[in-house]
This record gives structure tokens, C-alpha cells and sequence, in this order.
């Protein structure tokens, strides 16, 4: 189960980089229009990236 975790955490992790730049810039850049629509569409993987990082981290903390 840690593996299966693990592994879908670093693919969507490494995939969702460049969309989470491009929502932030459209953001800082004042193109709220195309920034709620991408981020939209980009908070569920973002929110599953950050709450199975704090898995994998409880999960191997006790090797620690």
C-alpha cells in the first residue's frame, strides 16, 4: 500500500508542477478569469499531493 501511495503521490507531484506555476502567475498577473478556471480544475490532485505527502510521511516515520 506505501508503494502504491508513494508512487501516484510523485507522478501527480512532478505532473501538477508546471499547472501550479501557471495558476500562480495567472494569479499574480491579474487573469483571475483563467486562474479560477485552471485552479479549479488542478485543487483536487493538488489537495490528494499534499495529503498523501503527510502519509508517506507518517507511514515511513516509524523506520526512522
Amino acid at each position: 500500500m506505501y508503494y502504491v501511495i508513494l508512487a501516484t503521490h510523485i507522478i501527480l507531484a512532478a505532473g501538477s508542477l508546471p499547472f501550479i506555476l501557471l495558476t500562480a502567475y495567472r494569479a499574480m498577473s491579474a487573469q483571475y478569469p483563467a486562474h479560477r478556471e485552471l485552479a479549479r480544475r488542478l485543487w483536487p490532485v493538488w489537495f490528494y499531493v499534499s495529503v498523501t505527502g503527510v502519509v508517506v510521511y507518517f507511514m515511513i516515520s516509524p523506520y526512522y
